[in-house]
């Protein structure tokens, strides 16, 4: 067991497999409450699964979810945070079926732990991860109820015709973001309502890409951390999870 922010936070590294790659999740749940509760799935960004996921994943166990840090690199496989990653997150942006599997894997791995409910899902991902969660909801498997992007890739997979999305879907975007420029934006907007997506989009003017992370500073390259637009998406981030799993009262 991993130390945790609470006496009560369960969180414990789960391996899991897609095809021969082993994958290291990594799952907090309230231990003080029996039975199975709505989880939320944490795709990586480019620097991969790390300390400040399993963080992550343990600040929404304290909210009543079973949080799930997936591991789309593999286990053992992690980039530096502050370095640069492309050699790890390449791969995946050219082989976008890859990536849908690694990611329908986590989220079979979730579905099938004792504490999560298999029809109450979502998943977010900030960065790369925002792509790792659109592609999720892209690929419509059963149970997944949301899935949001926040400050992430947004181009399309090019698999082939897209099946209805049936997750409801949130995008959340800096407007001076370089990755996503506006021609993206409108991209998706159209891509998501030809799949018949339950999709909204808040655009935060003057933020740029990572807008939500406080070490951002880097405006030449289009990242800086914005504090007003930080805390405006965590706020729809909220309200979206409780509107698309529910409440996490026990017993609900």
């Amino acid at each position: 067991m991993a130390s945790s922010p609470s006496t009560r936070i369960h969180a414990e590294v789960l391996d899991y497999a897609d095809g021969e790659t082993v994958c290291e999740g990594y799952v907090a749940h309230d231990a003080s409450h029996e039975g199975r509760r709505p989880c939320v799935l944490i795709a990586h960004a480019w620097d991969g699964q790390n300390t400040f996921m399993r963080a992550m994943a343990e600040r929404y166990a304290e909210q009543g979810y079973v949080g799930f840090a997936l591991d789309v690199y593999g286990k053992e496989v992690r980039g530096e945070v502050t370095g640069d990653n492309s050699h790890l997150m390449g791969p995946f942006m050219q082989d976008r079926a890859l990536l849908r599997r690694r990611m329908l894997a986590g989220l079979e791995a979730a579905k099938r732990h004792p504490r999560v409910d298999p029809q109450r899902i979502a998943v977010l991902g900030y960065c790369f991860g925002g792509l790792c969660a659109l592609d999720l909801a892209r690929s419509a498997p059963e149970g997944l109820k949301g899935a949001v992007s926040i400050h992430g890739v947004l181009q399309a997979p090019d698999l082939g015709p897209q099946p209805p999305i049936t997750a409801s879907v949130l995008l959340l975007h800096g407007w001076e973001d370089p990755v996503a420029r506006p021609d993206a934006v409108l991209a998706i907007a159209r891509e998501l309502t030809e799949a018949g997506a339950d999709w909204q989009l808040q655009a935060y003017g003057h933020a740029m890409h990572a807008f939500t992370f406080e070490g951002a500073n880097n405006p030449q390259a289009g990242i800086l951390h914005h504090p007003v637009a930080a805390r405006r998406a965590e706020a729809a981030l909220r309200t979206f999870l409780t509107q698309v799993l529910g409440d996490t009262t026990p017993g609900t």
